[in-house]
């Protein structure tokens, strides 16, 4: 899929937990038996409205949840916000029937690391989970790109002037690898481009997270677009 790379932790001993959220039971029923044919994935709870997402976490601690952006209680938006908001976290992928569904976007911003598409090929869905759990996810500057044109914002200056100064506290190699992450870039891809070693990029990275207060990569490539450095 080109809209997440990364490679799945090489040193979980047990299956990935699995949690899928959305109001069609037929939605449900399909990625169930799809991601659960997978010997590394485990399914562990469904629940049909973002309204349970919480009870069910806590229930069931999975891993991973897809989580449906449109529901009729509560949406994935809200929904993700609050799974994001908890100790340890789940990480979420949401998922969403159009490309520039206007709710994408916030989603990332609440913390989502991640989206799939529901008509997604089923080899697809099944690296991106395995992708977002090994905690090396990221979206594609094409999918950036796209999910920023389609949604209006007035705020667009204010929040660029924002960025931008976020972002002038970071080091100039730090900032290298602010830039790589909004393209989209994986850890190997930095390394490559900025010669580091892959410890020197993770360690980075996870400095960028800390300064920048962000949970996630994903959040710090739209900060990247947010300050239209790219």
């Amino acid at each position: 899929m080109a809209g997440l790379t990364g490679t799945a932790d090489g040193g979980r001993t047990r299956p990935i937990r699995l949690a899928i959220v959305d109001d069609d039971p037929l939605v449900r029923a399909g990625l169930r038996i799809l991601l659960g044919g997978s010997p590394d994935i485990e399914v562990v709870a469904e629940a049909g409205d973002g309204a349970q997402a919480a009870a069910m976490a806590d229930a069931h601690w999975p891993d991973v949840v897809l989580m449906d952006i449109r529901m009729p209680q509560v949406d994935g938006l809200v929904a993700t916000r609050r799974l994001r908001s908890r100790p340890a976290p789940p990480e979420v992928i949401v998922l969403t029937t159009f490309h520039a569904d206007e709710y994408v976007l916030d989603a990332l911003r609440a913390g989502a690391s991640g989206f799939l598409l529901k008509d997604t090929p089923p080899r697809d869905i099944i690296e991106a989970v395995r992708a977002v759990a090994g905690g090396s996810a990221t979206l594609s500057p094409a999918v950036i790109r796209q999910l920023i044109d389609h949604v209006a914002d007035p705020a667009a200056g204010p929040r660029r002037d924002r960025a931008r100064n976020r972002l002038a506290g970071l080091t100039e190699r730090e900032g290298a690898v602010a830039l790589a992450l909004g393209r989209g870039w994986s850890n190997a891809e930095i390394g490559t481009e900025l010669t580091m070693s892959l410890p020197t990029v993770k360690g980075h990275v996870s400095r960028l997270l800390a300064k920048l207060d962000l949970n996630n990569r994903v959040q710090v490539a739209l900060l990247v677009h947010d300050a239209e450095l790219l």
